[in-house]
């Protein structure tokens, strides 16, 4: 498979349009602060339909900034931005975000914390209920539709962010370091999830993590950024196939691939 995002000193090439259809390009994105603190500076980068991207970096790099701006809650500074073939103006329905914490209602069941977006789109309806309650089945809390968030772990939590997420009906995920809280076994066992999940439902996926190991476990493309400004500094193709378990994780081949990110990651 051919590389299919550009950093500013990458060595890959972007994608030819006429290959793999593109759901999210970028031209030269920067996001500056107040008119002095440059968040992000000249990322080009381009994500075919489909794919699992994985953004990585030191903290002020610009991750979540370059999350943001795809889901139009920030405006660019300068450069170029589209979903979809469209330019990103504004928040969009069929882009949906979910943050560090589930920020979780606690007057609200887990069902009806799903139900929240419909909620503000329009009106509930029998058929929304019924998708979120399978929604809640599928990220595997069966039986815990009707419990408050202060009856739920952590990881239990995490997983109505996620139903909620998927609830939108939005076909490009954003994920900001969804797990980056949660202890490694509980994560681990998310990340199996949302892989299921992502593959069964074909979507888009941008997903920033400060863990290198999660990062190319869960992405076909690892996109390496330096510290503020932040750059694309370089793609990493993940080589491995799928679906994939966390036994991946003890090869030979996946240790040199973090050994790669990490060097990459150390020369910035």
């Amino acid at each position: 498979m051919a590389a299919v995002l550009q950093g500013a000193v990458s060595d890959s090439a972007p994608v030819e349009s006429a290959t793999r259809q593109i759901d999210i390009e970028g031209h030269q994105v920067s996001k500056t602060f107040g008119g002095a603190v440059v968040a992000l500076e000249g990322a080009t980068f381009s994500v075919p339909k489909g794919s699992f991207v994985s953004l990585v970096g030191p903290s002020g790099c610009g991750k979540s900034t370059l999350l943001r701006l795809v889901a139009g809650l920030l405006p660019l500074t300068s450069g170029t931005l589209t979903v979809h073939g469209k330019p990103v103006t504004e928040p969009r329905r069929d882009v949906g975000m979910m943050f560090q914490k589930a920020t979780l209602l606690d007057w609200r069941t887990a069902v009806e914390n799903v139900l929240l977006p419909t909620e503000i789109s329009g009106n509930v309806t029998s058929a929304d209920r019924k998708k979120a309650i399978e929604l809640l089945h599928m990220v595997g809390l069966k039986d815990f539709e009707f419990a408050f968030p202060t009856q739920l772990s952590g990881g239990m939590q995490q997983r109505v962010a996620l139903a909620r997420l998927l609830q939108t009906g939005a076909d490009i995920l954003l994920l900001d370091e969804p797990f980056g809280a949660l202890d490694e076994f509980t994560r681990e066992r998310l990340n199996l999830e949302l892989l299921r999940i992502v593959g069964d439902l074909g979507a888009t996926t941008l997903f920033v993590t400060h863990n290198i190991g999660e990062a190319i476990f869960l992405a076909d493309y690892v996109m390496v950024m330096t510290p503020r400004p932040g750059r694309l500094a370089k793609v990493v193709e993940v080589p491995f196939g799928r679906p994939r378990e966390i036994s991946l994780m003890q090869t030979v081949e996946f240790n040199r691939l973090v050994a790669d990110v990490r060097e990459i990651l150390g020369a910035h």
